[in-house]
């Protein structure tokens, strides 16, 4: 028989197998990720009909080339183009995620790992970030829960929208501050109630809240001083109480005399006022618990609005400063009162703090009476069951300058670096993929969570890896084993796309130009066993 005619098969075999990669790189151009493959020829094996002979220097005879005929040709190797990335297609779904670089996905059916350039993610019913085609999950690493960040363990399932992540839990405001101008010649700053600037704050639930400052300018240049006048809850009701106070108990000596306005007289323990009907009607001022309009009317008797500034007055009553509000307490105000009723007040009596600014420069220069420690502590008491923390307050960025007669001073939650804030329950707002594949879920309340890291896995020979189907490969002894834990896909120079996917890396100007010269050799071989079929006819009519 003749070799030519088996060599005819093999090569029709050989073209064949090389159609069928060709037809499969077609049929996948446009498959995600897909990348394509080629098929190399190598010849079968010889027969040799005679071994080569060296020269003989003794004859002077030369060496003769073996004679050998080939028995036809076999496939070598099918090769992928692996390192060959494909063109971007824009998706804008941000778990589409294109890998740049030579590293893989890591995806696992919950028995082996599997690897994958395929990045068409979506978040299944349990959380999990999963392959959207099989619903393999993705291979990552997690958060330590003791440093907040990656800890880089053997590859797990990440699991994105737990319950935990759905989340962020408030915070109680720590810390504050005050900045701004404050100007000697505001109006706002030498009335009765004051400059209020609102500190808005937590607690441990998310509860918010406002805290009242109330900044009041002295005799004294440069000094003023600021009181907690009032913490009011999201609804505008105040739950503000003994417990809840701002700075210390300080004292501000400004002797003055309070004098009765007109249409007030005293008789003893007695403060007249004459009602809108003309009536005269008496106050008893040694009535611990008169009432509020009483005690409006008693602060209005001496040019105070309100009985609570009226009551800050102090006098010193058997060698100790007194307060007039708590001398109304001990039911002996009246003993306050001088000939015609008027009082002579030592000065005034806050819990809070005095400011002093720099009377040369504008620029704050201690705060009760310290340069080191220019803040004020909000404190809520000392039950152990408060919701609250305390708040450091900072004067430091607040100045004493001329604007005009305008304050200009605010408060605002957090140090100046933003720290100790506070925050209310966030919910989840949406998810994002970093360039180096750290998930992060955003919040409504502003924050921000690290949830975990893709994975990825590299090879020193990624075009050993084996394909599985379903744009997945698994590592083979030629491409190098996977260690279960993986890289940051960043060590390399490598980095993630979010809304984009790879296309398939299949170029059919090539693969069209593969196809004719694979038909060709396809149809000279079919000649060769064509003509070896005629000489075999041939042959056979030699017995006629």
């Amino acid at each position: 028989m003749m070799r030519s005619l088996y060599s005819g098969v093999s090569g029709l075999k050989t073209h064949q197998i090389k159609m069928d990669v060709i037809g499969n790189n077609i049929a996948n151009v446009n498959t995600t990720s897909y990348k394509s493959q080629s098929v190399t020829f190598s010849e079968l094996m010889y027969q040799t009909t005679q071994t080569a002979s060296g020269a003989n220097s003794e004859t002077g005879k030369a060496g003769v080339n073996a004679r050998q005929v080939g028995l036809g040709v076999k496939s070598g190797a099918t090769k992928v183009n692996i390192e060959t990335a494909g063109s971007s297609q824009s998706t804008g779904n941000p778990f589409d995620i294109r890998i740049t670089g030579d590293s893989f996905f890591v995806v696992s059916d919950g028995l082996n790992n599997f690897f994958t350039r395929d990045g068409s993610f979506y978040v299944d019913g349990a959380g999990n970030l999963a392959m959207s085609s099989n619903g393999y999950n993705v291979m990552g690493w997690g958060v330590d829960q003791a440093t907040g960040g990656i800890r880089k363990d053997t590859v797990h399932p990440l699991q994105v929208m737990s319950a935990e992540n759905l989340t962020y839990p408030p915070e109680a405001t720590t810390e504050a501050y005050l900045s701004g101008i404050i100007d000697k010649n505001d109006p706002q700053v030498s009335s009765e109630a004051g400059r209020i600037a609102s500190v808005s704050i937590y607690d441990n639930r998310g509860y918010a809240y406002s805290a009242k400052l109330s900044f009041k300018a002295t005799p004294e240049e440069g000094l003023y001083t600021v009181e907690l006048t009032d913490l009011l809850d999201s609804a505008g009701n105040s739950v503000k109480t003994d417990d809840i106070k701002l700075g210390s108990v300080q004292r501000l000596a400004n002797p003055k005399t309070l004098e009765l306005a007109n249409g007030y007289r005293v008789d003893g323990n007695t403060l007249y006022y004459t009602d809108d009907n003309g009536v005269e009607q008496p106050i008893n001022l040694n009535d611990p618990n008169m009432s509020a309009g009483d005690k409006a009317k008693v602060a209005s008797a001496y040019g105070y609005t309100t009985f609570e500034e009226f009551g800050k007055n102090y006098m010193t009553v058997g060698g100790a400063p007194k307060t007039l509000n708590q001398m109304l307490n001990e039911g002996n105000l009246a003993s306050a009162l001088g000939a015609g009723g008027a009082i002579q007040s030592e000065g005034r009596q806050i819990t809070g703090g005095q400011i002093q600014y720099n009377p040369a420069t504008g620029a704050i220069q201690s705060v009760n009476g310290l340069t080191n420690n220019l803040k004020l502590a909000l404190t809520f008491g000392d039950d152990p069951d408060t919701a609250f923390e305390t708040v450091n307050i900072d004067f430091a960025p607040s100045s004493n300058y001329n604007n005009n007669k305008v304050s200009t001073i605010g408060a605002v939650s957090g140090d100046v670096n933003g720290k100790g804030t506070g925050r209310r329950l966030g919910e989840m707002s949406g998810i994002s993929v970093q360039n180096d594949g750290m998930i992060y879920a955003a919040y409504d309340n502003g924050q921000t969570k690290l949830l975990g890291q893709i994975a990825v896995a590299k090879f020193a020979n990624a075009s050993g890896l084996s394909k599985e189907g379903d744009n997945l490969y698994t590592s083979t002894m030629n491409s190098g084993e996977f260690d279960g834990i993986g890289i940051d896909i960043s060590a390399d120079g490598g980095y993630m796309t979010t809304g984009v996917l790879e296309m398939s890396n299949v170029d059919l100007s090539s693969e069209f130009t593969e196809m004719i010269t694979t038909q060709r050799g396809f149809q000279a071989n079919s000649r060769i066993i064509t003509v070896s079929d005629t000489l075999l006819e041939e042959l056979v009519n030699l017995k006629r």
